[in-house]
């Protein structure tokens, strides 16, 4: 019998989304501090049969948590005893910046998905990278030469123009790329103005090549460089996406982002309208998601690496993702109903489902 689905239609499911959030995270990051997580640890390390090379990474697991849950590096090695195979930190920017005003996370549970608007709120590339770098030592402690591996993701500071992203995003760059198991370029959220401008060829093909260029130079090695894209683009901006990726030499893509589109909820329409603008994850973007993949694959050789993210929400569905192609696979929303033993399950389940093979 599964307890919190239980804990969280009592204690969660009537509070603020974002204050669930920040308890919820809170939680897990006080079991990390206590020394009760190690107990953790030894239950959900992912078996030894999940192990996989990506990028020229040694991955546990090809289950990983989205960017999003730990924007600021706080608790990454708290994440990582819950089984995670890797962690994506972010979305971090060049300057530190409060984000949008609240609320601006929305649950849609009926849908089981989520609503957010929240702006890349973050301390900054330069508060974040120190926490960054005080974690891989602690990881490699405790797990070894195949620990989780930690990837960063960067983004538009709000305030900075269309015209200066590039060198807003080298500023994260600078500072984060030496620590970054794995970098992502994030052009795709719906809640910074413009934002989403920057996946038009001509605009991303600086920027991409900047930032490559940026992030071997600083670290003094290569570090595997990939975009994330939106799943609103058409199937041709996909085809040209994935043409940059290869023209540029990326190590790959990770798709896809949370969505403007509205269609196929449950939840009352009022109440949608109600929540207004922001980007909607979880559940309903199983679909869409899953066809990005497929047409990411039909035209990426073997050697870019595909991350697929959105409506992941079991074992099944992990599976389904590397059936289709991809590398490696990311969740989220999913983790805000399911609860801290959610990669757990999905390792367990991706063992059974790989060993029956």
């Amino acid at each position: 019998m599964r307890i919190y689905p239980a804990f969280f239609r009592v204690v969660f499911s009537g509070m603020d989304p974002e204050k669930a959030h920040q308890i919820g995270f809170r939680l897990i990051r006080m079991a990390e501090s206590t020394g009760a997580s190690a107990v953790l640890r030894r239950i959900t390390r992912p078996h030894p049969s999940l192990r996989r090379t990506v990028m020229g990474i040694d991955f546990p697991s090809p289950f990983g948590l989205a960017a999003g849950f730990d924007k600021e590096g706080h608790g990454v090695a708290a994440l990582a005893d819950l089984g995670f195979g890797h962690i994506e930190v972010g979305t971090i920017t060049g300057q530190a910046q409060p984000g949008n005003p609240k609320p601006r996370l929305f649950r849609l549970v009926e849908d089981r998905a989520v609503i957010n608007r929240m702006g890349f709120n973050n301390d900054g590339a330069v508060a974040v990278a120190p926490r960054i770098r005080q974690v891989l030592p602690t990881l490699a402690r405790r797990f070894g030469s195949t620990r989780p591996v930690v990837g960063i993701n960067i983004g538009k500071t709000k305030l900075v123009e269309l015209d200066d992203a590039v060198e807003d995003y080298l500023d994260s760059t600078r500072a984060l790329a030496a620590n970054a198991d794995y970098l992502v370029v994030n052009v795709s959220s719906p809640n910074t103005p413009g934002l989403r401008l920057l996946q038009g060829i001509e605009t991303l093909r600086p920027l991409l090549a900047a930032v490559g260029r940026e992030a071997d130079a600083t670290a003094g090695r290569h570090v595997p460089l990939l975009v994330k894209i939106a799943p609103d683009l058409a199937d041709a901006d996909v085809d040209d996406v994935a043409a940059l990726v290869l023209e540029l030499g990326l190590d790959g893509v990770i798709a896809t982002n949370t969505t403007i589109a509205r269609s196929g909820l449950v939840t009352v329409p009022d109440r949608i309208r109600e929540y207004g603008a922001g980007g909607l994850s979880g559940a309903p973007l199983k679909s869409r998601s899953l066809e990005v993949l497929r047409r990411l694959r039909s035209v990426l050789p073997a050697s870019t690496t595909v991350i697929s993210v959105g409506g992941v929400e079991s074992a099944d569905d992990v599976l389904e993702r590397l059936t289709a192609g991809a590398d490696l696979v990311q969740g989220y929303t999913a983790f805000l109903y399911e609860g801290p033993f959610w990669a757990w399950r999905i390792n367990r389940g991706l063992r059974r489902a790989l060993s029956g093979r």
